[in-house]
């Protein structure tokens, strides 16, 4: 079913409605060496906010700062009608160790600077960008738990961390009567679905809603990579070395089995006229669980194109097709308890509906 902007999804557990194609902002801003200008960064937010898209994601690190200084300008007439979510632990200040982490220090401080450039009064969703294995979970959702009671901030989620974790901490947070995750940001694309496995499972059953980042596996399912892409050993090298095209080759992104997907996504856009980009976009827009996968682009013309992927109805028979040449090991216990021999010891011959 074709979907707009304004087709708002909840978020997660919450009453929280949101686009369901999120706008990241990491393209705010050409300090890493690449993404739009000021000017371009204000015609991409003001086309998404145009046709209704309100859900951006953004952190205190992007840009260097660019990211939410960029975006808060942008948003600020209008600033009530913004969903923003922004993100803390990555390290703010090189040589400071607390100027990173999950601890309380690095929160307040992430969550501080993160007010000032993005010239708010108040974050709609803050993530805890990546877990660092040291901090007491009880420290962190306290913490966390005051900022909501601030009113700093309005709703919490978690990026990159185990399910065990996440899981863990929604618990305690239910049994203790504090502010409870909302969201769960994952790499999950047709090259990416180890997610699979346990975090969106997961997710699903906390009352998470799932915001998938890459969904276009690093340009890979936008069909712009070939064979002669591949660089199976050795370090990058050649002509294309330090291009965002070798960085690929280099961690692993570029492999046969990636260009075996993306050559369906191909075959699948053509038969329904459609970019391979809007294809892969699609597929994750009807994975179980997600909300709203992350588009990032640098020009108008990328915004156009990935928005194109609300208007794309993938046939049963073509999502069979995507899920099959990308399908993944569910290693132990899953693939066991997915088994027809499980289901007969546990059920019998009787046919029980989940409904989730």
């Amino acid at each position: 079913m074709a979907l707009t902007l304004d087709t708002y999804r909840l978020l997660g557990r919450s009453g929280l409605r949101v686009s369901p194609l999120a706008l990241g902002t990491a393209t705010f801003g050409t300090e890493w060496g690449w993404g739009a200008e000021r000017d371009e960064a204000r015609k991409l937010f003001d086309r998404y906010t145009e046709l209704g898209g309100n859900f951006f994601d953004t952190a205190s690190t992007y840009t260097n700062g660019s990211s939410e200084r960029l975006l808060g300008e942008f948003a600020h007439t209008n600033r009530d009608k913004m969903v923003l979510a922004t993100k803390y632990s990555t390290l703010r200040q090189p040589g400071d160790p607390n100027s990173g982490g999950t601890h309380r220090k690095s929160m307040l401080a992430s969550v501080e600077a993160s007010l000032r450039q993005l010239n708010t009064d108040y974050i709609d969703l803050l993530y805890l960008n990546v877990w660092d294995f040291r901090t007491p979970v009880e420290e962190i959702l306290r913490g966390l738990d005051d900022l909501v009671r601030q009113g700093k901030v309005l709703y919490l989620a978690i990026s990159s961390a185990p399910a065990w974790q996440v899981s863990r901490m929604q618990t305690i947070a239910d049994l203790r009567g504090w502010s409870p995750l909302v969201a769960l940001e994952i790499e999950h694309s047709l090259i990416e679905r180890t997610g699979e496995r346990d975090l969106i499972p997961m997710a699903r059953e906390m009352g998470l809603g799932v915001v998938p980042f890459s969904p276009l596996g690093g340009g890979v399912l936008t069909g712009k990579y070939g064979r002669q892409d591949l660089n199976p050993v050795g370090p990058v090298a050649g002509e294309t070395a330090g291009s965002r095209r070798s960085l690929n080759a280099a961690l692993g992104m570029v492999t046969e089995r990636t260009l075996a997907i993306a050559d369906v996504v191909k075959t699948v856009a053509t038969e329904v006229g459609r970019t391979p980009a809007q294809v892969a976009l699609a597929w994750t827009l009807n994975a179980p669980g997600v909300t709203a996968p992350i588009i990032g682009a640098r020009t108008l013309a990328q915004l156009e194109d990935n928005l194109g992927a609300l208007q794309v109805d993938l046939t049963p028979s073509q999502l069979a097709r995507l899920d099959e040449v990308s399908a993944i090991d569910l290693g132990n216990p899953h693939g066991l308890l997915a088994s027809d021999h499980i289901r007969t010891v546990t059920s019998g011959d009787m046919e029980i509906e989940t409904r989730r």
